[in-house]
């Protein structure tokens, strides 16, 4: 059972996941919109599904295992398993304001 409350666990992954960014855009991964979930449980195992920009995304590798270390990091996570999902596909919507605003789409 983890030491740390999951509501401070689901909020330390949020802050750790927006200092990811994808390589070919000047943005954080959360912001952009490729986290569609983080599940935190009780003993500390998390699991994020995520999506990519494009499934032919040159970095996909290294950006996954890249958000699966730094998850792993966080105080409170025991296991952190990445799951890449393709479905619903990734657009332009998916921005949050302040990703728009930050690529001038506002």
């Amino acid at each position: 059972m983890s030491l740390r409350p999951v509501i401070e666990i689901e909020t330390d992954i949020v802050r750790t996941l927006k200092n990811i960014y994808d390589p070919e855009i000047p943005v954080n991964i959360y912001e952009l919109g490729l986290i569609y979930e983080i599940d935190v449980d009780d003993s500390g195992n998390v699991k994020v599904t995520m999506t990519l920009t494009a499934p032919n995304c040159p970095v996909a590798d290294s950006l996954i295992e890249d958000v699966q270390r730094q998850v792993s990091e966080v105080d409170g996570v025991r296991s952190a398993t990445i799951n890449l999902t393709f479905d619903p596909p990734w657009d332009q919507s998916m921005l949050t304001d302040e990703a728009k605003l930050e690529l001038g789409l506002l």
